[in-house]
Protein backbone atom coordinates (compact mmCIF):
# COMPACT_ATOMS: atom_id res chain seq x y z
CA UNK A 1 0.00 0.00 0.00
CA UNK A 2 1.21 3.42 -0.72
CA UNK A 3 1.30 6.58 1.68
CA UNK A 4 0.55 9.91 0.19
CA UNK A 5 0.96 13.28 2.76
CA UNK A 6 0.48 15.05 -0.39
CA UNK A 7 1.50 18.31 2.42
CA UNK A 8 4.80 19.52 3.99
CA UNK A 9 5.65 22.39 6.11
CA UNK A 10 7.03 25.00 3.35
CA UNK A 11 8.61 28.09 3.75
CA UNK A 12 6.82 30.67 1.18
CA UNK A 13 9.16 33.29 1.51
CA UNK A 14 9.98 34.85 -2.32
CA UNK A 15 11.24 38.40 -2.72
CA UNK A 16 10.83 39.62 -6.17
CA UNK A 17 14.66 41.64 -7.17
CA UNK A 18 14.92 42.31 -11.14
CA UNK A 19 18.80 42.49 -10.32
CA UNK A 20 18.98 38.57 -9.04
CA UNK A 21 17.63 35.48 -9.56
CA UNK A 22 16.44 33.26 -7.00
CA UNK A 23 16.53 29.47 -6.42
CA UNK A 24 15.75 26.91 -3.39
CA UNK A 25 17.00 23.26 -2.77
CA UNK A 26 14.63 20.53 -2.37
CA UNK A 27 15.80 16.83 -1.02
CA UNK A 28 13.95 14.19 -3.65
CA UNK A 29 17.06 11.32 -2.87
CA UNK A 30 14.78 8.99 -1.60
CA UNK A 31 17.74 6.96 -0.14
CA UNK A 32 20.10 9.97 0.41
CA UNK A 33 20.85 11.63 4.50
CA UNK A 34 20.51 14.84 4.82
CA UNK A 35 22.95 17.36 2.98
CA UNK A 36 24.51 20.34 3.48
CA UNK A 37 24.20 22.17 0.34
CA UNK A 38 27.78 24.50 -0.96
CA UNK A 39 27.87 27.12 -3.60
CA UNK A 40 31.62 28.19 -5.13
CA UNK A 41 32.79 27.46 -1.44
CA UNK A 42 30.12 28.77 0.58
CA UNK A 43 27.41 27.07 2.81
CA UNK A 44 23.65 28.22 1.41
CA UNK A 45 22.01 25.38 2.63
CA UNK A 46 22.38 23.24 6.30
CA UNK A 47 21.04 20.00 6.69
CA UNK A 48 18.35 19.81 4.49
CA UNK A 49 16.50 15.88 4.93
CA UNK A 50 14.63 14.48 2.26
CA UNK A 51 11.04 15.88 1.05
CA UNK A 52 11.95 19.22 2.18
CA UNK A 53 13.00 22.40 1.17
CA UNK A 54 14.87 25.11 1.54
CA UNK A 55 14.20 28.95 1.81
CA UNK A 56 14.09 30.60 -1.70
CA UNK A 57 17.67 32.43 -2.13
CA UNK A 58 18.81 35.35 -3.71
CA UNK A 59 21.49 34.85 -6.09
CA UNK A 60 23.63 36.98 -8.62
CA UNK A 61 22.83 35.19 -12.08
CA UNK A 62 25.72 33.14 -13.45
CA UNK A 63 27.61 30.15 -12.84
CA UNK A 64 28.68 28.00 -9.67
CA UNK A 65 30.19 25.17 -8.51
CA UNK A 66 27.71 23.15 -6.44
CA UNK A 67 29.10 20.64 -3.91
CA UNK A 68 26.53 18.08 -1.40
CA UNK A 69 28.08 16.34 1.55
CA UNK A 70 26.35 14.48 3.86
CA UNK A 71 25.25 16.67 6.65
CA UNK A 72 28.42 17.94 8.65
CA UNK A 73 30.83 16.64 6.45
CA UNK A 74 33.25 18.52 4.08
CA UNK A 75 35.02 15.29 2.34
CA UNK A 76 33.51 13.04 -0.35
CA UNK A 77 30.96 15.29 -1.84
CA UNK A 78 27.73 13.28 -3.56
CA UNK A 79 27.45 15.45 -5.98
CA UNK A 80 30.21 18.17 -7.43
CA UNK A 81 28.36 19.87 -10.31
CA UNK A 82 28.20 23.21 -11.89
CA UNK A 83 24.84 24.76 -11.85
CA UNK A 84 23.99 27.80 -14.36
CA UNK A 85 21.59 30.65 -12.94
CA UNK A 86 20.63 33.22 -15.93
CA UNK A 87 19.69 36.17 -14.73
CA UNK A 88 16.18 37.29 -13.31
CA UNK A 89 14.84 33.58 -12.88
CA UNK A 90 13.83 31.49 -10.59
CA UNK A 91 14.77 27.96 -10.46
CA UNK A 92 13.63 24.16 -7.33
CA UNK A 93 17.30 22.63 -7.70
CA UNK A 94 15.75 19.39 -7.04
CA UNK A 95 18.97 16.52 -5.19
CA UNK A 96 17.40 13.39 -6.96
CA UNK A 97 18.33 9.84 -7.77
CA UNK A 98 18.98 7.09 -5.54
CA UNK A 99 22.65 6.87 -4.08
CA UNK A 100 25.51 6.36 -5.27
CA UNK A 101 23.68 8.15 -8.18
CA UNK A 102 22.31 10.93 -7.43
CA UNK A 103 22.27 14.35 -8.79
CA UNK A 104 21.08 18.29 -8.91
CA UNK A 105 18.27 18.61 -11.74
CA UNK A 106 17.16 22.33 -12.06
CA UNK A 107 13.35 23.15 -12.07
CA UNK A 108 12.22 26.26 -13.29
CA UNK A 109 9.42 28.43 -11.53
CA UNK A 110 7.57 31.26 -13.00
CA UNK A 111 9.06 34.68 -11.83
CA UNK A 112 5.83 36.74 -11.39
CA UNK A 113 2.35 36.41 -10.27
CA UNK A 114 -0.16 35.72 -13.24
CA UNK A 115 -4.13 37.24 -12.74
CA UNK A 116 -5.59 34.81 -14.55
CA UNK A 117 -8.13 33.99 -12.17
CA UNK A 118 -7.63 30.68 -11.50
CA UNK A 119 -4.73 28.11 -10.01
CA UNK A 120 -2.24 26.24 -12.32
CA UNK A 121 -0.73 23.30 -11.70
CA UNK A 122 1.83 20.99 -13.21
CA UNK A 123 3.25 17.17 -12.80
CA UNK A 124 6.70 16.34 -12.26
CA UNK A 125 8.00 12.76 -11.78
CA UNK A 126 11.13 12.34 -10.11
CA UNK A 127 10.49 8.66 -8.75
CA UNK A 128 13.50 7.05 -9.78
CA UNK A 129 11.80 3.60 -9.89
CA UNK A 130 8.39 4.69 -10.90
CA UNK A 131 6.76 4.16 -14.82
CA UNK A 132 5.38 6.58 -16.79
CA UNK A 133 2.12 7.58 -15.06
CA UNK A 134 -0.89 9.35 -16.34
CA UNK A 135 -2.63 12.40 -13.62
CA UNK A 136 -6.28 12.11 -13.63
CA UNK A 137 -9.11 13.78 -11.31
CA UNK A 138 -11.40 11.73 -9.58
CA UNK A 139 -13.97 11.79 -11.74
CA UNK A 140 -11.46 10.17 -14.88
CA UNK A 141 -10.91 13.69 -16.40
CA UNK A 142 -6.76 13.56 -17.88
CA UNK A 143 -4.78 16.27 -16.63
CA UNK A 144 -1.18 14.75 -17.51
CA UNK A 145 -0.49 12.15 -19.38
CA UNK A 146 2.28 9.65 -20.10
CA UNK A 147 4.65 11.52 -17.49
CA UNK A 148 7.76 10.15 -17.10
CA UNK A 149 10.47 9.86 -14.85
CA UNK A 150 12.63 13.34 -14.69
CA UNK A 151 9.40 14.85 -17.20
CA UNK A 152 8.15 18.62 -16.08
CA UNK A 153 4.39 18.84 -17.53
CA UNK A 154 3.02 21.96 -18.89
CA UNK A 155 0.68 23.95 -16.19
CA UNK A 156 -2.68 23.28 -16.52
CA UNK A 157 -4.93 26.44 -15.17
CA UNK A 158 -8.18 25.33 -13.34
CA UNK A 159 -10.91 26.46 -11.47
CA UNK A 160 -10.17 27.38 -7.70
CA UNK A 161 -11.57 24.41 -5.72
CA UNK A 162 -10.31 21.65 -3.23
CA UNK A 163 -9.41 18.51 -5.83
CA UNK A 164 -8.96 14.59 -5.33
CA UNK A 165 -5.75 13.68 -7.83
CA UNK A 166 -5.44 9.87 -9.02
CA UNK A 167 -2.48 8.77 -10.26
CA UNK A 168 -2.16 5.49 -12.52
CA UNK A 169 0.00 3.69 -14.89
CA UNK A 170 0.23 5.51 -18.50
CA UNK A 171 -2.54 4.23 -20.19
CA UNK A 172 -4.35 2.27 -17.73
CA UNK A 173 -7.18 2.58 -15.42
CA UNK A 174 -5.86 1.39 -12.75
CA UNK A 175 -4.95 3.80 -9.74
CA UNK A 176 -1.65 3.11 -7.85
CA UNK A 177 -1.87 6.68 -6.14
CA UNK A 178 -4.69 8.70 -4.12
CA UNK A 179 -3.94 12.19 -3.27
CA UNK A 180 -6.89 13.83 -1.71
CA UNK A 181 -7.43 17.32 -0.66
CA UNK A 182 -5.38 19.47 -2.91
CA UNK A 183 -6.26 23.08 -2.07
CA UNK A 184 -5.93 25.10 -5.31
CA UNK A 185 -6.16 28.79 -4.58
CA UNK A 186 -7.12 31.50 -7.55
CA UNK A 187 -3.91 33.53 -9.34
CA UNK A 188 -1.34 31.17 -7.76
CA UNK A 189 1.16 28.22 -9.15
CA UNK A 190 1.28 24.75 -7.48
CA UNK A 191 3.78 22.05 -8.65
CA UNK A 192 2.91 17.86 -7.51
CA UNK A 193 5.96 16.03 -7.60
CA UNK A 194 6.13 12.30 -7.28
CA UNK A 195 8.96 11.16 -4.84
CA UNK A 196 9.48 8.24 -3.58
CA UNK A 197 9.95 4.42 -4.52
CA UNK A 198 7.80 2.08 -5.70
CA UNK A 199 7.71 -1.70 -3.63
CA UNK A 200 10.90 0.37 -1.57
CA UNK A 201 11.21 2.32 1.66
CA UNK A 202 10.53 5.90 1.71
CA UNK A 203 7.46 4.80 -0.54
CA UNK A 204 5.66 6.42 -3.44
CA UNK A 205 4.17 9.44 -2.29
CA UNK A 206 2.62 12.84 -4.12
CA UNK A 207 4.25 16.32 -2.64
CA UNK A 208 1.86 19.91 -3.28
CA UNK A 209 4.39 22.50 -3.28
CA UNK A 210 2.85 26.01 -3.66
CA UNK A 211 4.99 28.71 -5.78
CA UNK A 212 3.94 31.90 -4.40
CA UNK A 213 4.55 35.03 -6.20
CA UNK A 214 3.87 39.02 -5.58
Amino acid sequence: MFYCPYARRINNYYRANQMNSSIRVFHAAPNAPAVDVYANGKLIVKNISYTELSQYISVAPGSYNIMVYPSGQMTNPVINTDLNIPANTVFNVAVIGTLPDISLYPIQEPTTAQNFGRPCIRFVHLSPNAPAVDIKLSDGTKVFTDVGYKDITDYACVPTGTYTFTVSLAGRDNVVLTVPNVKLDPNNYYTLYAVGLVGKSPVLEVMLVPEPRY
